[in-house]
This record gives C-alpha cells, sequence and structure tokens, in this order.
C-alpha cells in the first residue's frame, strides 16, 4: 500500500477500519490504544520510528506490514485509529 498522504479519505477509514478490527480479533483493543497513546512521542520521526515498532507490530499483523505501517507513520491516521479502537471497545461491553 502507498503512504496514506497518497489515499483518499475513504481508503484511510477502510484501512483503519481493517487495522482496529484485526486488533479486535486478536483481544488487544486496550493494549493498543496504550501502545499508540504512548507512541505520541515518537511521531515525528514517522516511519523511522516504525522500524522500533517493528517487532510488535509483526506479532499483531503476522508480517502483513504495509497498510499498517502506513497508517502508524500519519498522525491522523493514528488519532482515526484510536478513536476507532475505543468506539469498538465501548461496543463490545456487557449487557446488564
Amino acid at each position: 500500500m502507498t503512504e496514506l498522504t497518497g489515499l483518499g479519505d475513504d481508503q484511510r477509514d477502510e484501512l483503519v477500519e481493517e487495522v482496529a478490527r484485526e486488533i479486535q480479533l486478536r483481544g488487544l483493543t486496550t493494549p493498543a490504544v496504550h501502545f499508540l497513546e504512548a507512541s505520541r512521542p515518537y511521531r515525528p520521526l514517522g516511519p523511522h520510528a516504525m522500524l522500533f515498532f517493528d517487532p510488535v507490530l509483526r506479532s499483531i499483523f503476522g508480517g502483513d506490514l504495509a497498510g499498517a505501517s502506513a497508517l502508524l507513520a500519519d498522525d491522523d491516521g493514528i488519532e482515526q485509529l484510536i478513536d476507532r479502537l475505543e468506539e469498538l471497545s465501548e461496543e463490545v461491553g456487557w449487557d446488564a
């Protein structure tokens, strides 16, 4: 996949949804939100920070990193992913 800066809003939305659902499927929604929040200081490094996070991403996405790497290299994409993960977390609440 290309960088998010070259993607339209619909393509970014699809990528965010795909990554968020993959994280939710693995039961890692809360840890992922904490991880993304903790990565804020590294965001100015952009794609270079991806080298640092590569082992974590490979374990989550099984080696298919193109979309996840592009998403995590984009501040707006990260914020959108955090928002979507929080929405998914709220959807999976307990019914009383």
